[in-house]
């Protein structure tokens, strides 16, 4: 008891609320469904056979088939209305393999899901060390999500022929005359259901497995400081050219300059002027 109160205590729980743990704890959630409806179905279909010597009639025959669906190996008596001799008769098909494939990726789905959750809350640290956990849990995740695929396509398709095989309507053709009950396939309409659920939950976690292993991170980075230094860079051409100080444009006159004027009298210019009006008598 000691050492679950401290795993749970340096356990990272947080982790469930994000996608990456959420959506594995669904995995783990209807994997259980998917291979608990399928593999624990037993089914049966009722069948009447009234004969005219109401002595040799069988009312109530009852055609019990379960998982794994060797329907092959399925037998009941019916009477043939010829005295008390009764007839042997087979189910058709054998459906096992379709159905215990499926069985096994949901057994499978949910013991990695069960071992990825242990990990994602008690060693984080160590799945993201080297990014080798993620890339190992990005491989792992991508096959589950093709065999999720796979397994539901075919359980289906033995859904199906099971149905047929097990129709009121086609066993009738075996017998003479007969009252039939349809057996009750819900259940296994749901496991392949959970199939498909299944997959579109592996397929969904393949994102965020993917996020996790790093590879997209150098794409994802903001631009660096010299890029966006240069980008602000034509701002500074832009400014007004001819934007000086407070007073406008002020050209600089030398202590030269004024001096020079200084010299002259008011009105003559420097070039070929006289300097006096005493010289220009």
């Amino acid at each position: 008891m000691d050492l679950v109160n401290k795993l749970v205590a340096q356990g990272q729980f947080r982790v469930l609320k994000v996608p990456l743990g959420f959506i594995k704890a669904l995995q783990w959630f209807f994997a259980i469904f998917a291979f608990s409806t399928c593999g624990s179905y037993s089914g049966m279909f009722r069948m009447a056979v009234e004969c005219k010597n109401r002595t040799e009639s069988d009312l109530s025959i009852e055609v019990e088939f379960e998982y794994p669906f060797r329907l092959h190996q399925v037998y009941f008596d019916a009477p043939t209305c010829r005295g008390d001799y009764k007839e042997r008769l087979f189910l058709v098909g054998d459906y096992s393999s379709s159905a215990e494939f499926f069985v096994t990726i949901g057994v499978f789905g949910f013991l990695y899901s069960t071992a990825a959750l242990s990990i994602y809350v008690f060693f984080y640290e160590k799945y993201k060390e080297n990014n080798k956990g993620p890339l190992i849990d990005l491989g792992v995740t991508a096959v589950f999500s093709f065999m999720w695929l796979v397994s539901s396509a075919a359980w289906a398709k033995g859904l199906s022929d099971v149905k047929t095989a097990t129709d009121p309507d086609e066993v009738i053709t075996l017998i003479s005359a007969c009252e039939v009950h349809d057996p009750v396939m819900s259940g296994l309409n749901t496991s392949v259901a959970f199939g498909f659920i299944n997959l579109i939950l592996w397929v969904g976690n393949l994102w965020f497995v993917f996020k996790e292993t790093g590879i997209i991170a150098p794409f994802m980075r903001a631009a660096p400081p010299q890029e966006k230094a240069a980008a602000a860079a034509p701002e500074a051409y832009e400014q007004d050219p001819y934007a000086g100080n407070q007073g406008g444009y002020q050209p600089e006159y030398s202590q030269q300059g004024y001096n020079q004027e200084a010299e002259f009298g008011q009105g003559y210019t420097q070039q070929g002027a006289p300097t006096s009006f005493s010289n220009q008598m």
